[in-house]
């Protein structure tokens, strides 16, 4: 964004498109674009409110766009991050250097239910503990971003980042093709080649891959099965597969077939019930067995749920200074640890300004939004901080970027935020851009899809669109409109009201 007013060079083609469209007919491609999801089953489930579990997440058809060097900069902080994450497994699993440094407290680690001691002392094969990590990140401003956090253990959204630039193909060829706009589509190539790359070295040309799914009632069930096809792998439950001999092997037709790796979808705690949860029906007997006795690699490994603890998160900047000796590219958002008694008075006193978060929460449970709550729910938080300290995180509500989102009042800025995938093997491959998730409602910061939220798809330019220099806006007619600031939504500098926000794509 530009204080002037003008509108950021990327966004520029797509601001003429917007003006010459018009919102009637960008409304008939969004529900264009809805029947195709349906068509597709392209859903999520939520089975805890009623109703047809099968949802579809709105996704909203004004693409978010990054220049080339904005996402250049972001890839460099992103595989720093995710280096410094592994490097904190492995030594957390190991010597605990970092520990004995006194960079981090020892019960913080230790003593968190994250923490798999069935995995001390043990190495992933390839060295590597997060072969996939989702890195949630938030913008405040043109060249501040910010890591809201990390996602180690079975991050998701991938299906929906692939199937949003489908969409967006299909609906809007002659936009798209205005716009040099770095691929996507070769991502399951890439995982498919990461995971091969993490197999046992007893392995021949062609490891034996498989995606573990615990079934259709998962929530994340699709994406599941659209990895699966889309790297022309196997799609497995927990009783399609057996150990003997502390190897795994997979049922088929023809007889059973040795596995290499699985890049598993289920939870630590149900993945083998030798070893974890007894009554879990979703894994498989003696896994983690054949995992310690290197037979197969499992992606990712389990035990990562330290590293994206929500308490842990305020430490990873440590971890890429006393890890790899340099400076953190991509900064954290600032945060109170509840169990401090200082940070807790300073929580306590401050419930209104701040975002309160379960330490080992996701999906957007679990959170208060201060500045949007009342006072019988700050009043409630309060006392369950007051009773388990401990769980809760605190952190600003920061200026969010906003970007322009097709809306029942038409195009308006909402908040949205950004998680990339990072895929590390052999080596760190990313494809550009990531998942965007979008607060739908008006002034939300919410962008779960279990709270909401829609996605958009993630455009990063190899180079600005064609003649894109020196577009500005047109005045608006008073100061409401401009604190509205609906004009190409969320594109120019805007105030939403009772947000305090900067509005920045």
């Amino acid at each position: 964004m530009h204080a002037e007013g003008a509108i950021r060079t990327p966004y520029a083609e797509m601001a003429r498109f917007l003006d010459t469209t018009g919102e009637a007919a960008l409304e008939q491609k969004r529900l264009e674009a809805e029947t195709l999801f349906r068509r597709i089953g392209v859903t999520f489930a939520v089975y805890t409110e009623g109703g047809d579990p099968e949802r579809l997440i709105p996704f909203d058809v004004i693409p978010r766009i990054l220049a080339r060097d904005e996402w250049e900069r972001l890839s460099q902080g992103l595989e720093q991050r995710v280096r410094a994450l592994n490097a904190f497994l492995s030594d957390v699993y190991g010597k605990r250097e970092i520990i004995e440094a006194g960079r981090i407290p020892a019960a913080l680690v230790l003593e968190n239910e994250g923490f798999l001691p069935q995995m001390q002392g043990f190495t992933p094969p390839g060295g590597v503990w997060t072969v996939i990590s989702g890195i949630d990140l938030v913008r405040t401003g043109p060249d501040n971003f910010y890591v809201l956090e990390d996602n180690c253990r079975t991050p998701s959204g991938v299906s929906y980042m692939l199937e949003n630039r489908e969409a967006m193909f299909r609906l809007f060829p002659e936009i798209c093709a205005r716009h040099r706009i770095a691929p996507v589509s070769h991502y399951p190539e890439e995982l498919l080649e990461t995971l091969k790359s993490i197999a046992p070295a007893r392995c021949g040309a062609e490891p034996c891959v498989v995606v573990l799914t615990p079934g259709p009632y998962n929530s994340a069930y699709y994406e599941h099965s659209f990895l699966a096809d889309e790297m022309g792998v196997e799609l497995v439950e927990g009783a399609d597969l057996f150990v003997r001999d502390e190897a795994v092997f997979m049922r088929t037709t023809a007889g059973p077939k040795q596995v290499d790796v699985i890049y598993r979808r289920i939870d630590d705690e149900f993945l083998d019930p030798e070893c974890f949860r007894a009554d879990s029906v979703v894994g498989v007997p003696g896994l983690m067995a054949a995992y310690r006795a290197g037979n197969v690699a499992l992606a990712n490994a389990p035990g990562t749920g330290i590293a994206d603890d929500k308490a842990v998160y305020p430490y990873v900047p440590e971890m890429v200074r006393f890890y790899l000796k340099e400076e953190p590219i991509l900064s954290n958002v600032p945060t109170f640890m509840c169990e401090r008694p200082a940070d807790q008075d300073y929580v306590l006193a401050n419930l209104d300004k701040l975002v309160v978060k379960l330490a080992r929460g996701s999906g957007g449970y679990g959170m208060l939004v201060g500045p949007h709550a009342t006072q019988e729910q700050r009043d409630d938080f309060a006392a369950r901080i007051r009773a388990r300290p401990g769980d809760y995180i605190a952190q600003p509500t920061l200026a969010l970027s906003t970007v322009p989102t097709l809306g029942e009042d038409g195009i308006g800025p909402r908040h949205v935020d950004l998680r990339p995938f990072v895929l590390f093997g052999k080596s760190v491959r990313m494809v550009p851009g990531g998942l965007t998730r979008v607060a739908l409602r008006q002034g939300s910061l919410v962008v779960n899809s279990s709270q909401g939220g829609g996605t958009k798809d993630t455009w990063v330019l190899l180079e600005d669109p064609p003649d894109a220099a020196q577009l500005a806006l047109p005045a608006p007619p008073d100061a409401a409109a401009m604190a509205q600031s609906q004009t190409l939504g969320g594109m120019t500098q805007s105030q939403t009201p009772g947000s305090q926000t900067q509005g920045n794509a």
